[in-house]
């Protein structure tokens, strides 16, 4: 696998701006032994002139790394009624993953009205050789493994796939191991990672269609009691999945020294405990 560090370790509460910067990112990832870059619109997206991306492009690759994948404006990660606006004027969006380089732009769906609008994106994305694919997210129709397979086959393209995030199938009730990614395999295109720990007193909730809402803990990838690892990593090596793990955490970070411990934290942690199971 090729590990790829998100933005979003550096993230405001917001999800619209970024308290370090983009720069310092990415000697961040470079020194801590990352692929690539997980681009997202606080960095840079829809908002950023053509000048300004390809100056970000120009220091990933300076850095020797690439951009694994790019959430071109606000409104994706929010989920909130407005994320899957961007699908009916894709145009923007894809201008922003080719002048990063990059060839998958995440996207949100959240009612069934929106499927056309998705193939519609698709088909543009193809013609400019880019994937679409949607995160394992509450509030979407990406809930439930079974209703998800649903909607990838309603949608039926090829260039439209999924990004496997077992934290956020936990909190749907879903299993996240090896049949899981079995039954994904056909349409994976990205791995993101945190780590929860249900709690019906937890601190942090999130809404979800399939359960309401649910309750948790924020914990560090490497802490016990949330999301099992083991069944990750094992269940990614059974598939012999081979594409970018991103690291997709961002609690606790609160200055440049605090991001470069974390990742340098998480990339060790990552490669000792893929290597149990290669």
């Amino acid at each position: 696998m090729k590990l790829s560090l998100s933005v979003r370790i550096a993230e405001s509460l917001s999800k619209t701006e970024l308290f370090i910067p983009f720069e310092k990112i990415v000697s961040i990832a470079a020194g801590a032994g990352y692929d690539a870059i997980c681009m997202r619109a606080s960095a840079g997206g829809v908002q950023t002139s053509r000048d300004e991306l390809k100056q970000m492009r120009d220091s990933v690759e300076q850095a020797g790394l690439r951009v694994s994948m790019v959430t071109a404006d606000f409104e994706v990660p929010l989920n909130k009624e407005h994320g899957p606006e961007s699908l009916q004027n894709i145009g923007p969006t894809l201008d922003v993953a080719e002048l990063l380089d990059c060839d998958l732009v995440r996207v949100c769906l959240k009612r069934r009205a929106d499927i056309p609008h998705a193939q519609g994106a698709a088909d543009q994305a193809a013609d400019r050789g880019v994937r679409l694919a949607h995160q394992c997210h509450t509030s979407s129709l990406f809930e439930e493994v079974q209703p998800m397979l649903k909607v990838l086959h309603e949608i039926d393209r090829s260039n439209f796939g999924l990004i496997y995030e077992p934290a956020n199938l936990l909190v749907c009730g879903q299993a996240y191991d090896e049949s899981t990614l079995r039954a994904l395999k056909p349409f994976l295109m990205n791995a993101y990672v945190q780590n929860h720990l249900l709690d019906p007193s937890g601190p942090d909730r999130l809404n979800t269609y399939c359960r309401g809402e649910v309750r948790f803990h924020h914990l560090d990838l490497w802490e016990e009691g949330g999301v099992d690892f083991t069944r990750v990593f094992s269940g990614l090596q059974a598939i012999q999945y081979d594409g970018y793990f991103t690291i997709h955490q961002a609690q606790g970070i609160e200055d440049v020294a605090s991001a470069e411990r974390f990742a340098r934290r998480c990339a060790e942690w990552i490669q000792q405990t893929d290597n149990k199971f290669s």
